[in-house]
């Protein structure tokens, strides 16, 4: 019987992998992780027969003991718990923790030598170097989950990545996809957190909207799959059905088609590497009828340049890219910046770290990684108050 692990549960990419474990009496859950919603988590570590379930939060524990109280599910709260939790023995764990608090459960859950799905884009953003050589020293795997890497992933399957040219990775262009500069001055965080094609998070939504989503995709992408930056390419494609391309030097391109639902990409991972069947939706082409594509506009989508300065400076500028990233949606969210002003916040972040020789020193050491995620949201904080 595989025994699986599932962290962030509760969450999109959670509640999707949840979808699928519980048509699947052949797999034992080890552990569910979960924030705030605890009669969430409650209810599918009751169904998945858990062996443990774990909040984030000390104050939450009381009511998730109470929630699962006869149904001979350890509970357990707070950081050290998630971390103790990832280090159960598992032989597939689902990193879906949003942000950089995925980072430490990630590692420990590579240290048993688990298959890691990852749709945690910090982990590799903030420690690619040091995430993909604890793999390598622990005989574990990682496995895309994004849609993008999962795709890329996919195409690549019998390929020689000698022959690989380029990397396409497909953007719906959100919510402001045809907003001018002037209008997303006043875009509010309603209209932010609503996404054309995917049912997401608020963050992450969030993330789309400004396409910081994307461009973590792109450092993502470097550090997956060994790229030059120079090789990887966005495209903005609307309907969301191609979710990523590979061109060969022969001038070939290999295309993933699907229809924009997360449980193709945690499937693939969850049986690779065989092809199961899965409850998504099959792909009507001559319904849809046409796919379209246009350039990304970097002048009212900055992240996409500030992914590129990153790719470039290497070292620890992913994790003080990620952490100004986050302090600024939270301003944002609290309406204490608006939408242009969350790629300006991080922008100074980074200029204002730059005198920090930390910054472009090789990734090492977790605590290291750990540090620069701490200094840059200090540093974005102070920048933050005086832009509001």
């Amino acid at each position: 019987m595989m025994r699986v692990s599932v962290f962030g549960s509760t969450g999109s990419i959670g509640e999707s992998t949840f979808d699928l474990l519980r048509a699947r009496p052949d797999i034992q859950t080890v552990a569910l992780t979960g924030g705030r919603n605890v009669a969430r988590l409650a209810q599918q570590a009751r169904e998945l027969r858990a062996e443990l379930a774990v909040t984030a939060y000390d104050d939450c524990l009381d009511d998730l003991r109470a929630a699962l109280a006869g149904s001979g599910t350890e509970v357990a709260a707070g950081t050290q718990a998630l971390i103790d939790a990832a280090s159960r023995p598992a032989d597939w764990v689902m990193s879906a923790i949003v942000g950089a608090a995925g980072l430490e459960p990630g590692f420990r859950a590579l240290a048993q030598g688990a298959t890691l799905a990852l749709a945690n884009k910090e982990s590799l953003v903030t420690a690619g170097p040091l995430l993909m050589s604890e793999a390598a020293r622990h005989g574990a795997r990682i496995l895309p989950v994004d849609s993008e890497h999962s795709a890329v992933f996919q195409a690549l399957v019998g390929e020689d990545m000698a022959a690989v040219e380029r990397v396409i990775i497909t953007a719906s262009g959100g919510p402001f996809r045809t907003w001018s500069k002037s209008q997303l001055e006043g875009a509010t965080l309603a209209q932010a957190q609503t996404h054309p094609n995917w049912s997401m998070g608020q963050r992450i939504t969030i993330d789309s909207a400004t396409l910081f989503n994307k461009a973590l995709e792109l450092i993502e992408t470097r550090e997956f799959f060994g790229l030059n930056p120079a090789q990887i390419e966005v495209l903005v494609h609307p309907q969301s059905t191609i979710h990523a391309l590979v061109g060969f030097r022969d001038g070939a391109l290999m295309a993933h088609l699907g229809v924009p639902d997360m449980r193709h990409a945690i499937g693939y991972a969850l049986n690779w590497p065989e092809r199961a069947a899965l409850p998504v939706a099959r792909l009507d082409l001559a319904a849809m009828g046409q796919l379209t594509f246009e350039a990304p506009d970097p002048a009212r989508f900055p992240a996409l340049r500030l992914a590129q300065q990153v790719m470039d400076l290497r070292g620890h500028a992913g994790a003080v890219f990620n952490a100004a990233k986050e302090v600024a949606l939270d301003e944002f969210i609290a309406g204490r910046l608006r939408f242009l002003q969350m790629a300006e916040l991080v922008d100074r972040t980074i200029d204002t770290l730059l005198t920090d020789s930390r910054l472009t020193a090789p990734v090492c050491a977790l605590e290291t990684v750990q540090q620069m995620d701490h200094l840059a949201r200090v540093t974005a904080r102070d920048i933050a108050a005086r832009l509001a």
